[in-house]
C-alpha cells in the first residue's frame, strides 16, 4: 500500500461514511469517541511501558491500531465540519516553526 496524503485520507473516510444513511456522528458524539480512543491508547501505553501488565483475558490491541483509530475519528470530525486537515496542519506547523522556534534546544 502506498503512502496517502491527508486529502486522500479525508476523501477515503468520506467515501466510506457517505455510503450510510446515518452519515457522520454529531460533534459531541465524535468528541466522546476521541476521548474513548485516547483512553484505549493510554491503556495500551501503560501495558507496554508501564507497570500494569495485561490480564490473560484482555484483547490483544496495539499502540499502532489505537493511534489509527484516533486518526480515523479525527478525520471524521474534520470532514463533518468541512475542515481541510492539510491546511490546518500547515497552519499549526507554521505556528510551531515561528512562535516556538526557540523553545527547545536544537541539535547541532
Amino acid at each position: 500500500m502506498s503512502d496517502k496524503t491527508l486529502s486522500q485520507l479525508q476523501q477515503e473516510v468520506d467515501d466510506y461514511i457517505s455510503q450510510f444513511k446515518e452519515g457522520y456522528f454529531s460533534p459531541l458524539s465524535m468528541l466522546a469517541r476521541i476521548s474513548e480512543e485516547v483512553g484505549e491508547l493510554a491503556r495500551e501505553v501503560n501495558h507496554t511501558f508501564g507497570e500494569k501488565p495485561k490480564k490473560p483475558s484482555e484483547e490483544d490491541n496495539s499502540i499502532e491500531m489505537e493511534l489509527a483509530d484516533i486518526l480515523f475519528i479525527i478525520i471524521c470530525f474534520a470532514n463533518s465540519q468541512g475542515i481541510n486537515l492539510t491546511d490546518a496542519f500547515n497552519q499549526v506547523m507554521n505556528k510551531f516553526q515561528t512562535r516556538d522556534k526557540d523553545r527547545w534546544t536544537k541539535i547541532k
